[in-house]
């Protein structure tokens, strides 16, 4: 996947908006916004993120109001796979157990240390596109086994019209010119049948093929999507010893 991450920042305190905006798109990222629950639904449903950083002490809705809306709401649902991170000042327990039962896929205690949290954001986003890959193969293997079917069933039903001509030839009196023009009829039908399903085979092979090499193109190696998170600490390290980061 060429396109960088993109990443939903939901906060009501526009100091830590302001924050993560700017060390996050210094590595990379796309960053977009949202100060409250509502807004944080909207930009969910337009701009599609690929992971949520949420607060959960928010006014109008909390970090697990919006977090039940996207993981469990039906006019979510092409959604919920969305990761989302949440933050909170609260560290109970038991605020994390619901957090992560309605379907976080981390939690973290504020204050926090951004080292960790980018480490966080790198797991997750990485785990993620792992997932879409394991998708992406095996939507390439179900193209592959839609071919072998095609292949097997354009075969089997190709030998029997085969076997019909052989065996009309074996018994064919050359002198009978009635039994001549019908087997010249069922050679010319059968190789019309034939060639319609050679045209019909080789549409489907292109198709199949054209669809193989579209999902061959998304797939990544481990180890290019390695290179690509880790790029984002190189950046951050780097940025630490030229001074460009605090805290």
């Amino acid at each position: 996947m060429n396109r960088k991450g993109k990443i939903l920042i939901v906060d009501d305190e526009p100091i830590n908006l302001d924050f993560f905006d700017v060390m996050l798109s210094k590595l990379g990222f796309v960053v977009e916004r949202a100060q409250d629950g509502e807004e944080a639904l909207e930009r969910v449903r337009q701009g599609k993120p690929d992971l949520v950083i949420l607060d959960n002490i928010m006014p109008k809705m909390s970090g697990w109001d919006v977090t039940r809306a996207i993981k469990q709401s039906p006019e979510f649902a092409d959604l919920a796979g969305t990761p989302i991170i949440m933050f909170s000042a609260l560290d109970d327990v038991k605020d994390k157990i619901e957090g992560f039962e309605l379907g976080i896929e981390d939690y973290i205690t504020k204050p926090f240390n951004f080292s960790e949290v980018l480490a966080r954001i790198k797991a997750i986003l990485r785990s993620r596109e792992l997932s879409h890959q394991v998708i992406e193969r095996e939507r390439r293997i179900a193209v592959i086994e839609s071919l072998n079917s095609s292949l097997v069933y354009f075969t089997q039903h190709l030998r029997e019209p085969v076997l019909d001509i052989v065996r009309a030839a074996k018994t064919l009196d050359p002198t009978d010119s009635a039994a001549v023009q019908a087997f010249v009829e069922l050679v010319r039908t059968e190789t019309e049948a034939t060639l319609a399903s050679l045209d019909g085979l080789e549409e489907e092979i292109t198709e199949l093929q054209g669809k193989g090499d579209e999902i061959k193109e998304r797939e990544i190696t481990l180890d290019a999507l390695e290179a690509k998170y880790q790029k984002h600490f190189e950046q951050y390290h780097k940025s630490l010893q030229d001074g460009g980061v605090r805290g």
